[in-house]
């Protein structure tokens, strides 16, 4: 059983791979120590912090390991060795994730050894329902296949908007995919979660900005797939990514969960917004992450319909004043108590109300929330140039579109349905991400999410020059993440034992 104190002690070295270096000899160590084994006493007061989370190291040498400890069982077969950082002066173990190694599978391990690595923020092992989840960025993947390494470097604003909005953003999601005639849609690796695609939308999104991390007050995490029934996300989130000012095992922001089915981020846009635009705040950036495991039962099980649309992956946008890609022109929200998918606690699966999911609920509020916010601000169809909505299935979104007087010109670039199933809290997070990787200076995108219970957030946004100045940052865009030669495609049975996860 683990030990949450025990698991809070790993947590502050591994969650991020912190290291030391000895200011007065150079050496470095794996490890947060006072002092220098080599410098002795001389060097207390002068060792250094070093950070290698944003860092790429080279696998040196490795092994497979194919019987793993009863904690690990779930991984079945794994790669496992050696990482080092600094040409060799910083050595760790670690495991090389993201590897299907079947049972009497061969691995050639030279065509590992020598390759560079990026840390990956993943689940340490397998434990009861229980227990604290362990984490840590001892995993790596193998940095020229589908995970690009991306340096992280504070870019200094060079404008102050009037009108608050989008930053930066990104999108996350596994390189496994499961394809069922045209659909495809995201799987987890085993070893992760909500909170990793979390993490990891969050890195890419501050990567994009440029922003200091230290400098984001707020975080919300939308989710309906925490591991814990009590505990938050954003807690780990916060504390893995340094958000806010950094006082030893605390960090300086307001961190929070929010839950509103497939909305719970979108809802938290226009509170981001309205907190940087607050002239008594001393908040400069807030951060929206949406992310889901999305869950359902398997088929030929009471609710199993949903299992042929869900999805995972995180989208992340920091919302700021300055050195904005896309403003806010305004929104508009409905809600009402339709109970047309819902989930009781202490239920592994949710439930749907079946042909009620349609016209009652997704239309409706879909509707009502895009017409009234195109009257207040006094826009047509024509107007705009992008329209994204929720996408629980292929239909739906074309549907709506269609009713509302979009082309597919309009609507086309944002369904990422077929590609990654309904992500839910990102599903119409990554809608948007997928227009912002392609839209152009002074256009205009109209994105209404929805989320079952029942409501929806309607926002106009107009891009500026931004959107193009801070293209070359994102490597991992939408679209490389849906094309990508290194995409791996399961089979159901894998795909079932991916999706429970450790």
């Amino acid at each position: 059983m683990s030990s949450e104190p025990i698991e809070r002690r790993v947590s502050y070295l591994g969650d991020r791979l912190k290291s030391s270096r000895c200011g007065l000899c150079k050496k470095e160590y794996f490890e947060v120590r006072d002092y220098c084994g080599d410098c002795g006493r001389k060097s207390f007061g002068k060792m250094e912090s070093i950070d290698l989370f944003y860092e790429k190291g080279k696998l040196e040498l490795c092994t497979l390991v194919t019987e793993p400890t009863n904690k690990f069982m779930k991984l079945e077969n794994y790669v496992y060795g050696i990482v080092s950082f600094h040409e060799g002066k910083i050595r760790v173990p670690g495991r090389l994730t993201d590897q299907i190694v079947k049972d009497g599978e061969t691995v050639d391990f030279s065509s590992l050894e020598g390759r560079e690595v990026v840390p990956r923020f993943r689940r340490r092992y397998s434990v009861g329902r229980s227990d604290v989840v362990p984490t840590i960025s001892l995993a790596f993947t193998l940095a020229d296949e589908y995970y690009p390494h991306q340096e992280y470097k504070v870019v200094q604003p060079s404008k102050e908007y009037d009108t608050p909005g989008i930053v930066g953003y990104a999108f996350y999601t596994s390189r496994f995919r499961i394809r069922e005639g045209s659909l495809e849609r995201s799987v987890p690796f085993i070893d992760e979660d909500a909170v990793t695609a979390a993490v990891e939308s969050g890195k890419l999104a501050l990567i994009h900005s440029g922003v200091d991390s230290a400098l984001v007050g707020k975080i919300y995490v939308g989710s309906e797939s925490n591991p814990y029934a009590v505990k938050p996300i954003a807690s780990k989130v916060a504390q893995v990514l340094k958000l806010g000012e950094e006082d030893g095992d605390t960090q300086g922001v307001d961190a929070v969960d929010t839950e509103f089915a497939c909305k719970a981020a979108t809802s938290m846009f226009k509170d981001a917004a309205s907190l940087v635009n607050y002239s008594k705040s001393d908040i400069k950036y807030a951060m929206v992450i949406g992310a889901d495991n999305s869950q359902a039962a398997p088929r030929g099980c009471p609710g199993g319909e949903l299992d042929a649309f869900v999805g995972y992956g995180g989208s992340a946008f920091i919302f700021g004043k300055h050195d904005v890609l896309a403003e806010i022109e305004g929104w508009y929200s409905v809600t009402s108590d339709t109970p047309d998918f819902w989930r009781r606690d202490g239920e592994p699966f949710p439930m749907h109300g079946g042909r009620f999911t349609g016209d009652p609920a997704y239309f409706k509020h879909v509707r009502k929330a895009a017409t009234k916010l195109m009257e207040k601000l006094n826009v047509q169809a024509g107007d705009v140039d992008y329209f994204v909505t929720h996408q629980p299935n292929p239909q739906f979104p074309v549907k709506i579109a269609n009713e509302l007087g979009f082309k597919d010109e309009q609507y086309a670039a944002s369904l990422q349905i077929n590609k990654f199933g309904n992500t839910y809290s990102g599903c119409s997070p990554v809608g948007l991400a997928s227009v912002l990787d392609i839209a152009k200076p002074e256009e205009r995108i109209l994105m209404v999410s929805y989320g079952s219970g029942a409501g929806s957030d309607a926002y106009l946004l107009r891009t500026t020059s931004q959107i193009v100045d801070k293209r070359h940052r994102q490597k991992l865009s939408v679209k490389y993440q849906a094309e990508n030669p290194f995409v791996e495609f399961v089979d159901y049975t894998t795909y079932r034992r991916l999706k429970l996860g450790m």
